[in-house]
């Protein structure tokens, strides 16, 4: 079958999105479309410009007989500030509050697509960083955490607090909770994560700070190194919070149960992007 230049940019626009940080061979389109690998090389410079103009991503090619293309998703700040925005929007627009200050936020992590998108922006954070995994607690991290790890296309690492017997031989570390001040336990299987790997940290919430700091001993258990810590809201009035590098969506504060309403406010996620937009 002969295709049309304008169908094999559809197609390989496609292939593209769907493969993201993973070398796809120019080979396997030359022989798809039975065109010269310069036809090829001239539709990937074609789609490379419209990604990187459009704020949808980076196209990167690699010469020599192992070469070939990778798509890199990497949002602009418009994209982003959208993002952010319609998240503000979701999060005010019904009754959240639940006794002891927690946002019922369940709906959200639970929608695909706006799992993407922030997967997409959370990326665009962190996409450079050489990631191996993408770490996260059971359970309300999880959705957020393979939205990140199928852009990053990397394994994602999920740290419980009960040992379960299907997990095999695990490392586990006691750290203290921010909300209750108890002593707890969080557990992850040695198959799940390399040693010396470098992983990113995602969560839903963030209080003062006491499962995450857990999460980083953890880590130091497998010489991992944490390249980031990403969540999707943090609560602003907090004291002795327990580390800093770290990026939000959004903030909450002026929580007031008996009246069911809270303050929410951009994190600094859109910040993070645009000094980093400058730096490069």
């Amino acid at each position: 079958m002969k295709y049309k230049r304008s169908e094999r940019l559809v197609y390989m626009t496609q292939y593209l999105i769907s493969k993201p940080n993973q070398l796809v061979p120019l080979t396997l389109f030359v022989e798809r479309f039975n065109q010269a690998k310069s036809s090829i090389s001239e539709d990937i410079r074609i789609i490379k410009d419209v990604f990187e103009n459009d704020g949808i991503g980076n196209v990167q090619t690699t010469a020599g007989a192992g070469g070939g293309v990778t798509f890199h998703p990497k949002i602009n700040i418009d994209r982003a500030d959208e993002i952010v925005e319609r998240f503000m929007g979701v999060l005010n627009a019904q009754d959240r509050l639940l006794p002891g200050g927690y946002l019922y936020m369940s709906d959200i992590m639970g929608d695909p697509v706006m799992m993407n998108d922030i997967g997409e922006l959370i990326t665009t954070m962190y996409g450079d960083e050489e990631i191996d995994a993408v770490v996260t607690v059971a359970t309300k991290g999880i959705s957020l955490a393979n939205a990140v790890a199928r852009k990053l296309n990397v394994p994602v690492a999920v740290i419980r607090k009960d040992n379960k017997v299907t997990e095999g031989s695990t490392v586990s570390v006691n750290y203290v909770s921010g909300s209750t001040r108890k002593i707890e336990t969080m557990v992850l299987s040695k198959r799940t994560l390399k040693e010396n790997s470098k992983v990113l940290v995602v969560d839903d919430f963030l209080r003062a700070g006491g499962s995450i700091t857990g999460v980083i001993h953890l880590m130091e258990e497998f010489n991992a190194a944490v390249v980031g810590v990403s969540v999707l809201v943090e609560a602003k009035q907090v004291e002795n919070r327990r580390f800093k590098d770290y990026t939000s969506l959004l903030k909450v504060s002026e929580i007031d149960e008996y009246n069911q309403s809270f303050l929410v406010e951009q994190g600094n996620c859109l910040e993070y992007i645009k000094n980093k937009s400058n730096k490069d």
